[in-house]
């Protein structure tokens, strides 16, 4: 009984990858419903420039957030490989739109390192570490996110808006 307990306890984490821009990124894959190409979105008046609209997912409203413009990772451009990630974050439907995505990835604690503490335009409590994948030669990092701290922060202000719809 003990070795399941010890097993279970560091069985590694899976994450889907993608790209924005040059940096790739990994967000916990039990929070993606679905992955889906980019079309059109309703656009809301006066939302801020990350908050692309919404779109109707099999009859629910799902606000679109365009992940490279809310990081201020330069021009965003649209082509065949940008992708909308569909997530459930704290009971709530979101899309995230990124560049494009890369793998489902199998993490072990080992693979994890913490972030380190930087000045950038990207909040650091979103970033719960960076995975380092391959071998020493050719490892790439991972910026690994938490995209429900992400989604449901006060600055992206999806909450709140959602709550005053349905009040």
């Amino acid at each position: 009984m003990m070795e399941q307990f010890t097993e279970a306890a560091v069985k590694p984490s899976e994450y889907l990858t993608f790209r924005l821009g040059e940096e790739e990124y990994g967000i916990d894959i039990l929070k993606v419903q679905e992955i889906r190409g980019y079309d059109a979105v309703t656009r809301i008046a006066g939302a801020p420039d990350f908050l692309k609209g919404v779109i109707n997912l099999r009859g629910v409203i799902v606000p679109i957030v365009d992940l490279r413009l809310k990081f201020q990772l330069g021009e965003v451009r649209y082509d065949e490989f940008t992708v909308v990630v569909i997530l459930n974050v704290a009971g709530r439907i979101v899309g995230a739109v990124v560049d494009s995505v890369s793998d489902v990835l199998e993490l072990t604690a080992e693979q994890i390192r913490p972030a380190p503490e930087f000045n950038s335009l990207l909040d650091a409590n979103f970033i719960t570490g960076l995975g380092t994948v391959g071998t020493e030669e050719r490892a790439r990092m991972l910026i690994l996110l938490d995209i429900e701290k992400l989604m449901t922060s006060a600055e992206m202000g999806i909450v709140a808006e959602e709550e005053t719809l349905a009040a």
